[in-house]
């Protein structure tokens, strides 16, 4: 028996249509229907074979679902729960996939009601500064991990049924606290692409800025990348990460300043000190990962 009868992707981008690319190419879904707004969006993917009909509707596109994955941005899931809580089957399993799970977990127990023990929050360490259908890969979550948040009152069965599912298109599951998970990106995830966001907009304007983007070399591409990714989605981070954000802009900041200090006193032994200690802290954690 394939362990997912009928799959529905609420949000066919990236994430979604990756995650249904590799579950059908595993043979563990039978059906997958797609979710979404946009018509040529749902249209490619049926002519890429990822889904095999969709909805505009998100309660229609859960009717009969025994898997959901909800994969919009964080300010629109609040708005999803409760359009689908009445649709679900009793036991159907709900999961997720936004980069900031306590504002998640609420929204869930705002709006998913009795379905909220089949309610798993997760979210997959791995995408693109792409998006859309077009842009899916079923490998894209190969040995990448993948965050599950249980609550209190999540089932058992059902987290292991997500963590199967993860698993299969070849990603690594780790679950841990919803504010664990929270603190973590906030300092690994939001803030990097925070920095790469503010950088190219203080650029752009300076009087030079034509001249400056003109020469700009690998390093400024390498880190300015992600600041082509998703402004809504960013956006939707910003807001209900808040307090993680902030805390680490704040300690950023603090470092940034030191940094600021030792330059206007030519503290030629503290600046050496502060770059050396970083490369050896990246080349010993890339090193790692590698492995």
């Amino acid at each position: 028996m394939i362990p997912i009868q009928r799959l529905s992707i609420i949000g066919v981008g990236l994430i979604g249509a990756s995650l249904a690319s590799g579950l059908k190419k595993a043979g563990m879904c039978n059906e997958v229907i797609g979710c979404g707004r946009g018509v040529k969006n749902l249209e490619q993917a049926i002519d890429l074979g990822i889904i095999d009909r969709y909805y505009h509707d998100p309660a229609q596109a859960v009717e009969g679902a025994d898997m959901v994955v909800v994969a919009v941005p964080l300010g629109s899931i609040a708005k999803i729960f409760k359009s689908i809580n009445e649709a679900l089957l009793p036991q159907a399993i709900i999961t997720d996939v936004g980069s900031a799970k306590l504002s998640v977990i609420a929204d869930a127990k705002k709006y998913l009601n009795d379905h909220l023990a089949y309610f798993i929050p997760g979210h997959p360490i791995a995408g693109s500064e792409k998006s859309g259908v077009t842009a899916a890969k079923s490998d894209l979550f190969a040995n990448n991990r993948v965050i599950l948040t249980p609550t209190k009152e999540t089932n058992s069965e059902a987290s292991e049924m997500v963590q199967t599912m993860w698993e299969t298109v070849g990603a690594k599951v780790i679950n841990m606290s919803a504010a664990h998970h929270d603190q973590v990106l906030a300092a690994t995830s939001h803030l990097p692409h925070l920095l790469a966001y503010s950088l190219v907009n203080t650029l752009s304007k300076m009087d030079s800025k034509d001249e400056i983007f003109q020469f700009a070399a690998g390093g400024f591409r390498d880190f300015t990348r992600i600041a082509s990714s998703d402004p809504q989605m960013w956006h939707d981070i910003c807001l209900s990460n808040k307090d993680a954000i902030l805390q680490m802009l704040e300690y950023f900041n603090t470092d940034l300043n030191q940094l600021i200090e030792h330059i206007k006193q030519q503290d030629s032994e503290q600046i050496e000190a502060i770059f050396s200690d970083a490369k050896q802290v990246r080349d010993e954690l890339f090193l790692i990962n590698s492995k």
